[in-house]
């Protein structure tokens, strides 16, 4: 299942994902961009970015810091003038969400 994206510059919306599929989850040695835990991105004229993401669980020992590093290292992209994050346990990640590439990495194929 992949994530909802919303922009007219398609160009920027790549570096924005190449930039998250920098970030991991600590435990899974893979990116979080291909375990879905990117639900959306919206990304505006103003090119503002919000970034709806999930944990793998509401009480994952992540949760204090890959929002975060998500957020910093976005707002490294020089040409973003904003970025938000907002995680959100709804709907709860569960592993269809992860591409066939995290599914194949974590020998779920």
């Amino acid at each position: 299942m992949s994530a909802i994206i919303i922009t007219s510059n398609t160009e920027l919306m790549q570096k924005v994902i190449d930039t998250i599929k920098t970030c991991y989850d600590p435990e899974i040695p893979v990116d979080i961009w291909e375990l879905g835990l990117i639900y959306e991105l919206h990304l505006n004229d103003q090119n503002e970015l919000l970034v709806v993401m999930t944990l793998t669980s509401p009480n994952c020992p992540a949760a204090e810091h890959l929002p975060l590093e998500v957020e910093n290292k976005l707002k490294e992209l020089p040409e973003l003038k904003k970025v938000e994050i907002r995680l959100t346990f709804d709907p709860p990640w569960d592993k269809s969400r992860m591409s066939e590439i995290a599914q194949l990495e974590l020998g779920f194929l």
